[in-house]
């Protein structure tokens, strides 16, 4: 088992898994520097007794200068980190022709370039001190793809490449990556997705609407956020570099299998058939 990490920084901590993964390192003893646009959200977490201390932290990620001071800050104040985990991001849904581009061009620049901005101080740091784990929470979407979120499927993909890029450089360096990807959970995030600028929901009808529809039904379906916060503290623990998928037994051990196993054209039309594509 790897040494207990002491000090750790936490992007999206407010709610869903970034909550939760923060709560479960609190629970151990570790101190977290939790994220959020917005400081109100993160009060309660500041309130809750635990055996290791939260300190709320602004970040907006939509600000890659600021965003950048932000985790400087807390560094500096934290005494350095030996785990980092970059879990904040949105989904936006709607057809990739009929959605405005700029709305694609922000998701991508908030989730690929800024988080990548914030990667690229926090790994400096990491090989300075020449140890501690960097995770980056992306998706099992790099796996298989959810309909009318290319944005999301791109911008996931995208972290998981820097991720295995990382396992690379820092390979015999001290330094653990882990390729955090959850699938389904019961979370809100449906109820925070973007759409397109108008605000305008997929219709009930159409591929888009029977989407949208198995979306929420595996969400509701789906295990708790605190199973995702165990599997990655088990994850940190081990020690070790790689990837880590999170979330209920189909789409962390079946579907990842297919992906494998069959040849394309059959898991393609399969995927389509279980959104209701076809």
């Amino acid at each position: 088992m790897s040494p207990l990490p002491q000090n750790a920084f936490v992007t999206g901590a407010s709610a869903g898994l970034g909550r939760a993964i923060a709560e479960r390192l609190r629970a151990a003893g570790v101190n977290v520097w939790g994220t959020a646009r917005a400081p109100a959200r993160l009060a309660d977490l500041a309130e809750t007794d635990a055996p290791g201390d939260f300190h709320p932290v602004t970040l907006d990620l939509a600000a890659a200068d600021a965003a950048v001071d932000a985790y400087r800050q807390a560094v500096t104040e934290a005494g350095g980190f030996d785990l980092v985990i970059n879990n904040a991001g949105f989904g936006r849904f709607g057809e990739f022709a009929t959605t405005e581009f700029e709305s694609w061009q922000e998701q991508l620049e908030t989730m690929v370039i800024a988080t990548s901005r914030l990667v690229h101080a926090q790994w400096a740091d990491l090989m300075a001190a020449g140890r501690g784990t960097l995770v980056n929470v992306s998706s099992l979407a790099t796996e298989y793809p959810l309909p009318f979120m290319s944005g999301y499927n791109m911008a996931k993909a995208g972290l998981s490449a820097l991720s295995e890029s990382l396992m690379l450089e820092g390979a015999g360096r001290g330094v653990k990556v882990i390729d955090f990807r959850p699938g389904d959970f019961r979370t809100d995030f449906n109820a925070t997705m973007q759409t397109d600028a108008a605000g305008r929901m997929p219709p009930e009808a159409g591929p888009a609407g029977r989407a949208w529809r198995k979306l929420e039904e595996h969400l509701r379906a789906g295990p708790l956020p605190a199973q995702a916060a165990a599997d990655l503290w088990r994850a940190v623990r081990r020690g070790r570099s790689g990837v880590v998928r999170t979330g209920g037994f189909f789409q962390t051990m079946v579907a990842p299998l297919g992906v494998r196993l069959l040849p394309g054209a059959w898991r393609r039309r399969l995927h389509r058939g279980y959104y209701g594509l076809d």
